[in-house]
């Protein structure tokens, strides 16, 4: 396949521009005409065509964030309720967007349409720029027959998500700027102060404690293999990462998220409000139950809250309510999750009420997010202050024991 760029005039008179797929000159003028519209000009769009170009280089490498697929979803959806034409909005879309992985692909997924795919059929050809939630939310909306609508419903979800894990970002930004200060400061002390100390003990031959020897000997490594030392934490950081990527790691990073003080309770809001929302987002949207528990299910990214929606999956299958398999694990869920899913399926209201859960939890979260920093601030002045300590008794004892033989 081939990209053209070409220029069409339509009935009206419109000129418009536009990228085309295909294999000849003669595809593109029959794409053309089955748009209605008459062809001005086309040529071969060599720059995208070029392996070693720039741009191609550009597309592969670049990716797509939340933000960018909060604003196509969105954008599309508003052009729609305004009346334009879906291959008009994307046209606009390509037009607009600065991120060049998005517009091939907004380009690409154009032509799909232009020979007869759906929209849902075409995004998902691209599974790593939308996801499976969107995919079923568009499906729901064309076979509905109100896709602005659904686009609208989906970029509000994506937006809330991320919006939710900005504030779980920015809540946990302070403790880690702390801990990597104190790492590079010890790392710096090691290599300049205590290496001076260390030679002044040495030629004093003061008795050294236990403690004081063991900062000692690190120093020396740190000083006299700088290089092996780096090398060591580059190692145990990609082992780590490697480690955090199998199921085991995730399980293993799991169970210590739900089983940390302050932190497991944060975790169980964040996974009952990201749920709720999609949950509600899906099944308002005209998505049947199962098919929304198995993308809610991919959305969920804790290995045991998965469990509890596969084991909803399992029971909605075999007959049971929504809101069972949320009731028998109350140490994941909170209480309160299952029994609104039981109200709203008593009432026939269950999306309303997923919605009213999403929207309780997220102001939880956001509540908490707010007071976690003022919550951690002592305990890390406490771990700060217990560091000091022992690095000032283990470098003043030796000092002291040799002011005293002077």
């Amino acid at each position: 396949m081939t990209k053209y760029n070409y220029t069409a005039e339509k009935h009206d008179g419109e000129i418009y521009k536009g990228i085309a797929d295909a294999h000849d000159r003669f595809e593109v003028y029959e794409i053309i005409r089955k748009e209605g519209a008459r062809m001005v000009s086309v040529d071969e769009d060599r720059v995208t065509n070029n392996l070693l170009s720039l741009s191609y280089w550009n597309t592969k490498l670049s990716t797509v964030n939340d933000q960018e697929k909060v604003l196509f979803t969105r954008n599309i959806g508003s052009m729609l309720q305004a009346g334009l034409p879906l291959s008009r909005a994307l046209s606009v879309i390509e037009r607009q967007t600065r991120n060049q992985r998005l517009r091939n692909a907004t380009a690409e997924i154009a032509g799909h349409i232009r020979h007869g795919i759906t929209l849902h059929e075409a995004m998902a050809k691209y599974p790593r720029i939308f996801p499976k939630i969107v995919v079923a939310m568009v499906r729901a909306g064309e076979e509905g027959g109100d896709l602005s609508s659904a686009l609208m419903v989906v970029s509000d979800q994506m937006e809330r998500s991320l919006e939710l894990k900005k504030k779980v970002k920015s809540a946990l930004m302070y403790p880690v700027i702390v801990l990597i200060a104190i790492f590079g400061i010890g790392a710096l002390m090691m290599t300049t102060v205590v290496p001076t100390l260390a030679k002044t003990f040495k030629d004093t031959g003061a008795k050294l404690p236990a403690s004081t020897q063991a900062i000692i000997n690190l120093s020396d490594f740190l000083t006299n293999y700088t290089f092996l030392a780096i090398g060591l934490l580059a190692a145990f950081v990609g082992i780590s990462y490697a480690i955090l990527r199998t199921d085991n790691g995730k399980r293993g990073r799991d169970f210590v998220l739900l089983h940390t003080p302050m932190i497991g309770p944060l975790v169980r809001e964040i996974n009952a409000a990201r749920t709720s929302r999609t949950l509600a987002s899906l099944v308002a949207s005209g998505v049947g139950v199962l098919p929304a528990l198995e993308i809610t299910g991919d959305v969920v990214q804790n290995y045991y809250f998965r469990i509890v929606i596969k084991d909803a999956v399992r029971g909605v299958t075999e007959g049971e309510p929504l809101s069972a398999a949320f009731m028998r694990r109350e140490d994941l869920y909170p209480i309160f999750v299952g029994e609104m899913m039981a109200v709203g399926e008593e009432t026939g209201q269950t999306p309303d009420m997923l919605k009213r859960l999403a929207i309780y939890y997220e102001n939880e979260v956001d509540r908490k997010t707010k007071s976690l920093s003022t919550i951690i601030e002592p305990f890390m002045m406490l771990f700060i202050g217990s560091l000091v300590g022992f690095f000032a008794m283990a470098m003043i004892t030796p000092i002291y024991q040799v002011s005293q033989n002077i």
